[in-house]
């Protein structure tokens, strides 16, 4: 008689993979959610960061960080979804935390930022390879 592994178990189990999903997308639907709720707010972050058109380029942000993260928590387009997360992650990088451009203390933070933002562009990857590998199980 084969025994389980009790780990293996609980994280196999359906309401684990979405608290995975919601974690792992806990920075998108987050800060959409904040930039809606105080979108004056949302444009003069946009504003500091001299980004041109404040209120469009928020609502982009919006958009994109609720929609991408809707789809990979319902396992929808996950692939589209994280891709969607993932580009915008990236551009925070070169747009907000440009470590190459700062000096000190402050590089050194915005280059632990930006492998941060690395990390979680990494488990979008991870969550689409694995999003497709249990879709092709479930269909044979």
């Amino acid at each position: 008689m084969k025994i389980e592994n009790p780990l293996l178990a609980l994280l196999r189990k359906p309401v684990v993979a979405l608290i995975a999903r919601l974690l792992l997308t806990l920075p998108f639907w987050t800060n959409g959610l904040a930039r809606l709720v105080n979108f004056e707010a949302g444009i003069a972050e946009m504003e500091a960061f001299g980004l041109p058109h404040g209120a469009l380029i928020n609502g982009l942000v919006i958009l994109s960080n609720l929609l991408g993260a809707g789809l990979v928590i319902a396992r929808r387009w996950t692939w589209l979804g994280a891709g969607v997360l993932a580009g915008f992650t990236l551009a925070t990088i070169v747009v907000v935390h440009r470590f190459w451009a700062f000096e000190g203390v402050a590089a050194t933070r915005a280059l632990h930022v930006a492998f941060e933002h690395v990390g979680i562009i990494g488990g979008l990857v991870l969550a689409t390879i694995l999003d497709s590998g249990d879709r092709e199980r479930e269909h044979g």
